[in-house]
């Protein structure tokens, strides 16, 4: 299993930025997959951002130009550089890993969960 730790949430102005950090600890793979998700109050886990082994990077539309996911390796940490916050930004928001399955998207196809991150914005 993996163990991840979530950090840098807080409340920012429309406009501004944060970025999240996601420390990961534990069992690693070759091959993997990971990303960050959030849910707001009274809607689903959505996914947001996944980067996998390859390099390969992918975005809800929504966050598309504004967020980027990306990986330091010697930290073991996968990170998201927030720009341009909206008020419908606002959520907790997770870092999942040991994907198994077909859309990178789904939060059911992720085994590993942190505890969340709140972004508040206003």
């Amino acid at each position: 299993h993996v163990q991840l730790v979530e950090s840098g949430g807080g409340s920012v102005q429309a406009g501004g930025s944060l970025r999240l950090s996601c420390a990961a600890s534990g069992r690693t793979y070759s091959n993997w997959c990971m990303g960050w998700f959030r849910q707001a109050p009274g809607k689903e886990r959505e996914g947001v951002a996944t980067l996998d082994s390859s390099g390969r990077t992918d975005y809800a539309d929504s966050v598309k130009g504004r967020f980027a996911i990306s990986l330091d390796n010697t930290k073991k940490a996968v990170y998201l550089q927030m720009n341009s916050l909206k008020p419908d930004d606002t959520a907790m928001y997770f870092c999942a890993a040991d994907f198994r399955g077909d859309s990178r998207s789904r939060p059911s196809n992720y085994r590993c969960w942190g505890q969340g991150t709140q972004v508040t914005v206003s």
